[in-house]
């Protein structure tokens, strides 16, 4: 089938692609302009054979293409049939095209494509001065050819022991609903709001309303629309050191001034925070399971830090990326829970259910929400309807608390299991962080270099993070992440066990 249509002086004409795959695929069709000047002194057959030609060569059109009859050609390009003839003669005499009787004409299957030439500016080893800003890399998933590795990824949940029936049950309730005709609400469907809402009373004690919460695609959406709203250019804001890359950056990008505030076994050293003038617009911190060292922020220090922003007039991000999960310790309140006034919630859905989800929720004080719903609009207008609702129904029918209920159980399994295997290098590797979460670190003494046992474990199939990214500060100590919640049982096992050896043979060799 061909389609063709005019537009902007240029002949598009549209071609079903050949499928040779086995299973039955959707007719694929590819968009191929031709123009035709008439008063360039090359031919009008040469101008249609060389953009033909240029387009097979591209690979704009595929071996197996069928080409437009001759006589249509002709009509929608306002040409005679005989230029269209010598232009498909031409590229059937040089091997482009082929005939078949009574059939059509073909793009030949024995062509060649042309390998792309790369720009000019992809050539140039300096950048264009449109390229402004910093950049971060962020951690991204292990690819097909890597699986075999044993990936101690940080912050990668356990997705099958969520229930399919449970998941099923939630989206065939999505497919009763009729898909709506106009856009969603931006600050989220007003289900999922009042589900969230509730949710949060039971299981952080965080008091709010539907209409107190906003609905995100992701947790980092959310800090980009709180940075937006709250933070100028050259607006000092204080963060966790070490903490979360792509929380800074994403304060940094604002135009922020990143002032450094040390973490211990009670979490951010709250008396380092500046006071009057000095004192940072901002407060991020991670109080459930700091980011990445895995310490809880002590109950005196909220009740610390959350005096210091009344008193300084500051807003704290409270980013309870994980606080679902935690093991052999009495539950923290939130600090959103102390004090809504200056604490601004932020939730997610990526770590206790998947990664795929993309859907987080903020709680903010009311002056800051009609802000956040005009940048949610200019963001991407509202978060998947389909999605937000399936969440809704999961929520509401008690498959998530049973979820989490589950997961945690399956999580202090894993941990029990790594810590045990370390067990043979504690005089070298202090584990800490143990209290929540899905990922632990490991402070290594001075016989050890981080780096070096990460490249080595990479070496024998196991991958870790190092610690000293997400530092500000060039000097960091020692110490390494593992990520245990997507792996299974005996990955840890095996894992741990290469680590050990590793640490061994390198504090051996020191």
């Amino acid at each position: 089938m061909v389609k063709e249509h005019w537009s902007g002086g240029e002949y598009h004409f549209k071609m079903k692609m050949p499928d040779h795959s086995p299973i039955r695929q959707p007719d694929v069709t590819v968009d191929v302009p031709l123009h035709v000047e008439r008063s360039s002194p090359v031919p009008v057959a040469q101008q249609v054979g060389t953009q033909l030609q240029a387009a097979i060569l591209k690979g704009q059109l595929r071996p197996g293409a069928r080409l437009p009859s001759t006589r249509t050609l002709a009509r929608v390009l306002g040409i005679s049939r005989g230029a269209v003839l010598t232009a498909y003669d031409d590229l059937l005499a040089a091997g482009y095209l082929t005939g078949r009787v009574g059939a059509g004409t073909y793009v030949s299957p024995e062509v060649r494509l042309t390998p792309p030439v790369p720009s000019d500016a992809s050539l140039r080893e300096d950048q264009p001065r449109w390229l402004r800003g910093s950049f971060v890399t962020p951690d991204v998933a292990p690819s097909a050819t890597e699986m075999n590795v044993i990936d101690f990824r940080v912050g990668q949940p356990a997705v099958a022991p969520l229930s399919d029936a449970a998941w099923k049950r939630a989206w065939r309730r999505v497919a009763e609903d009729t898909l709506p005709g106009t856009y969603a609400e931006a600050a989220g469907d007003p289900e999922l709001r009042a589900e969230v809402a509730a949710y949060l009373r039971r299981s952080r004690g965080v008091v709010c309303r539907a209409d107190d919460v906003v609905v995100t695609s992701g947790a980092i959406q959310g800090l980009h629309l709180v940075a937006r709203a709250v933070l100028a250019p050259g607006d000092v804001a204080a963060f966790e050191e070490p903490g979360y890359r792509l929380a800074r950056q994403v304060l940094r990008e604002r135009g922020a001034q990143i002032l450094p505030v040390p973490v211990d076994e009670d979490g951010l050293r709250v008396s380092e925070l500046p006071l009057g003038e000095d004192a940072p617009f901002l407060v991020y911190t991670t109080p459930s399971h700091q980011f990445p060292l895995g310490s809880r922020l002590s109950l005196p220090r909220r009740h610390a830090l959350l005096a210091w922003a009344r008193e300084q007039d500051s807003l704290i991000v409270e980013d309870d990326y994980d606080g679902e999960f935690r093991y052999d310790a009495a539950p923290l309140p939130a600090l959103a829970s102390l004090d809504p006034n200056c604490v601004v919630y932020l939730g997610t859905f990526s770590k206790v259910l998947s990664p795929a989800l993309r859907v987080g929720y903020i709680v903010g004080p009311p002056v800051l929400r009609e802000r956040l719903i005009g940048l949610k609009t200019i963001a991407d207008y509202h978060t998947s309807w389909p999605v937000q609702r399936a969440l809704a129904f999961f929520l509401r029918s008690g498959d998530l608390e049973r979820h989490l209920g589950r997961m945690r159980r399956v999580y202090a399994r894993k941990r029990e299991l790594l810590v045990r295997e370390l067990a043979g290098v504690k005089s070298m590797a202090r584990v800490g962080g143990l209290e929540a979460g899905f990922h632990i670190h490991l402070e290594l003494d001075e016989r050890l270099n981080a780096a070096a046992v990460a490249d080595r474990a990479e070496k024998q199939g196991v991958r870790v993070s190092v610690l000293s990214p997400f530092y500000v500060s060039d000097v960091a100590p020692g110490g390494l992440l593992l990520g245990y919640g997507g792996l299974e049982p005996a990955q840890i096992v095996r894992g741990a066990r290469v680590l050990v050896e590793v640490m061994r043979d390198l504090a051996a060799a020191s």
